[in-house]
């Protein structure tokens, strides 16, 4: 699969890189935005700072330029946390977006947003201080009224970020388990599109 990897509000650090190593020694091509410049923090304080700073709509601007020259083939969008709400808002966006994966968070979903079936995987801590129970019921089913088909993973103890060994939410237990799954959803969508070229 064609993948875009979105970084969290900590910026494009050695996790992101190490999670787009993975994905490629799986076999898929993935592209890794860097939507702060060059910046990385060391605190999430800092990294919401940062974002606050640039602002949604030029995060968003920056994101949308990144997965341009890949759209047409096709993309997985997928993201950490403040990556996976960018992820999220140009999936479904996206008429050509092949699945979602989200990594430690979502976004709001707009009003009278449709896609056709588009496979979305979400992996969340249990219980997580940023996306909290009666948000995600209520994501989960405007998700399903946009049309998508929507997988929630949860992890019961595990931290925010716990698939980033750098930060005190890691979970070695929990990031294992969400790699295995994700990789799994990717392997679907393989499969799902070497069916289409098939038929």
């Amino acid at each position: 699969m064609n993948i875009v990897l979105f970084h969290s509000a900590y910026g494009l650090g050695p996790a992101v890189r190490d999670a787009a190593d993975r994905l490629r020694a799986a076999g898929h091509e993935v592209v890794t935005p860097d939507l702060y410049e060059g910046r990385t923090f060391g605190t999430v304080e800092e990294g919401m700072a940062a974002k606050d700073a640039i602002g949604k709509d030029e995060l968003l601007k920056r994101a949308v330029l990144a997965a341009a020259p890949s759209s047409e083939r096709g993309l997985v969008y997928a993201g950490f946390s403040l990556g996976a709400s960018i992820a999220q808002t140009l999936a479904l966006g996206d008429e050509k977006a092949r699945g979602l994966l989200l990594l430690h968070g979502t976004s709001d979903i707009a009003p009278n947003t449709y896609v056709d079936d588009l496979p979305v995987q979400l992996h969340v801590a249990e219980p997580d201080p940023f996306e909290t129970d009666d948000w995600l019921s209520a994501w989960y089913l405007q998700m399903g009224r946009a049309g998508a088909d929507v997988e929630v993973y949860r992890y019961t103890g595990a931290g925010h970020l716990h698939t980033d060994p750098n930060l005190p939410d890691y979970d070695r237990e929990a990031a294992e388990a969400t790699w295995r799954v994700a990789l799994g959803f990717l392997d679907s969508l393989d499969s799902l599109d070497s069916l289409g070229s098939d038929a």
